[in-house]
C-alpha cells in the first residue's frame, strides 16, 4: 500500500515537473523574445538608421565635421603644359546658369601715367575673380495704379443717353483680390512651407525680423485661398492618374486638431500616390483622409486599371482591378530588424541564416543595378533570366527554414512575411517599366514627413486638404524639373486671367506642359 502510494507521488511529481520546464521553457523563450525587442528598439533608437547594403553612408548629423579636409580645394584649373580640368567639374561649369554682375576696378587717369614722363600706361590683361553672393529676402510695395477717363463735354452739355462715359485702364486680376500678398509672397510662403518644410511661425518670425507684421493666422488663409484656385489642376491631374500605366502608393500619419466627432490625438492620414519611374507625366498626389481604410485607396484609383505598386498593408487589397507589386525592400527590412535583434555575443546560426537571406537581397539589387539603364524590353528580359533563378532559390530556401525557426522569433516573422508576401514580391518579372520596390513613393513622402517634423500638426480638414494640393503641385513640379517658387508665382499670377472651364487651358498650365515658361525650369 505504501509502496503504491510512493508511486502515485513520484508519478505526480514527475507530471508537476513536466509542466514546470514546459513554463519554464516558455518563461525563457519570452524572455529571448522580450530581449530580442529590446535590443531592436535600442538599436533603432541609438543604432543607424541607414539601409543601405554597403556601409558607406556618411552620418548626416556631422557632415560637416566628418567631410571636412582643408587639403582638399574647390574645382579649379592647373597650370601644366596646356590647361585641363583638375576635378570633373569647374567652377566655371558649377557658375554658367547664374546670372553675373560685373564690378570692374579701374585707375583714374591721373594713375595711369608711367612714371618715367612716357605718358599713360596702356592695358595689358585684367584678372578676373568668381564669387558666389546671395540677397536675403527683400521686400518692397508694388503699387498698381489705374487710371479712369471720362469725357467733358458729355459731362458738360450731356449726350442722348444722359450718361457720362468712363473708361479704365485694364489691369490683370489678382490671386488673392483684396490681399496685400502678390503671387510672388504667396509663392514664396508657400515654397518656405512645403518645399524647405519651414511652418508658418517661423516664416512669421522672419517677416517680423524683416520689418513686416504678417500673422501665421494670415499666412494660413493665404495658403488656404492658393490651394482652392488651383485644386481645379489637383482634380485634372487625378482624372490624368486614373490612366497611367503604373502607379505608387504609401500613407503616413498626420494630426488634425480639429476634425468633427473625433479626438484631436486621434491619428489621421496622409496617402501618397504616384507614377512610376518611365510614365510621360509624372505626378505626385497627396490625399488627405481622416483613417487608414483601403476604401480610401479603392475610391482614388476607382478607374485605375494598371500595375500598383505598395507595401504589405491589406488594405491595398480593396483596390479593384489592379495587378499589386509588393515591395522587396519592406521584407529585407524584416531580416533586417532580425539582425539588430541579437546579442552581439551568441546566436550565431541565427545570425548566419539572417545573414544568408540578406546576401539574396543584395544579389538580387546587384542585378537591377546593372540593367538600371537598359531598355524596357531588356530590363525585362535581364530579370527573366537573371532575377528569377535566384528568386526561385531564395523562395525554396524560405520555404525550407519556415519549418525549421521559430516562428515567434524576428527571423521567423520575417521568414513569414516574405513568404506571404512572395505573390506580389515577384511580379515585379512581369514588366520591364515595374520595380522591385516602392522607394520612389517613399522618397516622395518623405518631404511631407520632413515638414511635419517642423509644423507638427493640421489645424483643420481644411488646412490639411489644401496642404494635400498644394504638396502635390510643389512634388510634380520638382518631378518635371520645374522649380516651386518660379511655378506657383505663375500659377497665380496665370489662373485668375484665365477661363479654365475652356477645353485644354489646365493642360497648357501642368507642370509637364511645354507652355510653361523657360524661367520655371530647372
Amino acid at each position: 500500500m505504501m509502496e503504491a502510494n510512493l508511486l502515485e507521488i513520484d508519478n505526480e511529481l514527475m507530471k508537476q515537473n513536466k509542466q514546470l520546464q514546459a513554463l519554464l521553457s516558455d518563461a525563457l523563450l519570452r524572455l529571448e523574445l522580450a530581449e530580442a525587442e529590446i535590443r531592436l528598439l535600442k538599436n533603432k533608437l541609438f543604432g543607424t538608421k541607414s539601409e543601405k547594403f554597403e556601409p558607406e553612408q556618411p552620418n548626416l548629423f556631422n557632415e560637416v565635421e566628418e567631410l571636412c579636409d582643408e587639403a582638399v580645394t574647390e574645382p579649379t584649373y592647373e597650370e601644366v603644359t596646356y590647361k585641363r580640368r583638375k576635378e570633373k567639374r569647374s567652377k566655371e561649369e558649377l557658375l554658367k546658369d547664374l546670372p553675373i554682375e560685373t564690378i570692374e576696378y579701374t585707375l583714374d587717369e591721373p594713375d595711369r601715367l608711367c612714371p618715367y614722363g612716357h605718358g599713360p600706361l596702356r592695358v595689358i590683361g585684367k584678372e578676373v575673380t568668381r564669387e558666389v553672393v546671395v540677397k536675403p529676402a527683400q521686400y518692397f510695395v508694388r503699387e498698381h495704379v489705374v487710371y479712369k477717363y471720362a469725357c467733358k463735354p458729355c459731362e458738360v452739355a450731356g449726350n442722348p443717353d444722359n450718361k457720362t462715359p468712363i473708361l479704365a485702364a485694364p489691369k490683370p486680376k489678382r490671386a488673392l483680390p483684396g490681399s496685400m500678398a502678390s503671387s510672388s509672397l504667396v509663392a514664396y510662403v508657400i515654397d518656405q512651407k512645403y518645399t524647405y518644410g519651414m511652418p508658418l511661425y517661423r516664416q512669421e518670425q522672419q517677416f517680423e525680423r524683416n520689418g513686416l507684421q504678417i500673422s501665421r493666422q494670415t499666412l494660413a488663409n493665404w495658403v488656404i485661398k492658393a490651394a482652392n484656385l488651383c485644386e481645379p489642376l489637383y482634380d485634372h491631374m487625378h482624372n490624368r492618374f486614373q490612366t497611367v500605366a503604373v502607379a505608387m502608393a504609401d500613407e503616413t500619419p498626420v494630426q488634425v486638431l480639429r476634425e468633427p466627432g473625433r479626438s484631436a490625438t486621434t491619428k489621421s492620414f496622409m496617402w501618397v500616390y504616384r507614377t512610376g519611374r518611365f510614365e510621360a507625366t509624372p505626378m505626385v498626389l497627396y490625399n488627405y483622409r481622416e483613417t487608414r481604410s483601403g476604401q480610401h485607396a479603392k475610391d482614388f484609383l476607382a478607374d485605375f486599371k494598371g500595375y500598383l505598386h505598395v507595401d504589405g498593408y491589406t488594405g491595398y487589397n480593396a483596390v479593384d482591378g489592379i495587378t499589386r507589386v509588393g515591395c522587396l525592400v519592406h521584407a529585407r527590412r524584416k531580416f533586417d530588424e532580425a539582425l539588430n535583434s541579437y546579442p552581439k555575443k551568441g546566436a550565431e546560426r541565427a545570425r548566419t541564416l539572417t545573414n544568408k537571406a540578406l546576401n539574396y537581397f543584395k544579389d538580387i539589387y546587384k542585378i537591377e543595378r546593372k540593367i538600371r539603364d537598359l531598355s524596357i524590353d531588356k530590363r525585362l528580359d535581364s530579370r527573366l533570366e537573371k532575377s528569377k533563378p535566384l528568386l526561385d532559390e531564395f523562395f525554396a530556401w524560405l520555404n525550407e527554414q519556415s519549418v525549421k525557426v521559430l516562428s515567434q522569433s524576428k527571423l521567423g516573422k520575417a521568414i513569414s512575411y516574405t513568404l506571404n508576401q512572395w505573390p506580389y514580391l515577384i511580379n515585379y518579372l512581369l514588366d520591364g517599366r515595374l520595380e522591385p520596390d516602392n522607394n520612389r513613393t517613399e522618397r516622395s513622402i518623405k518631404p511631407f514627413v520632413v515638414g511635419r517634423k517642423g509644423w507638427l500638426f493640421s489645424n483643420t480638414p481644411k488646412g490639411a486638404t489644401a496642404s494635400s494640393i498644394i504638396y502635390s503641385l510643389v512634388e510634380t513640379a520638382k518631378e518635371n524639373n520645374l522649380k516651386p517658387y518660379n511655378y506657383m508665382e505663375y500659377l497665380f499670377d496665370t489662373i485668375p486671367n484665365l477661363d479654365l472651364t475652356q477645353p485644354g487651358t489646365i493642360d497648357c498650365l501642368l507642370p509637364w506642359s511645354a507652355s510653361i515658361p523657360e524661367s520655371c525650369r530647372s
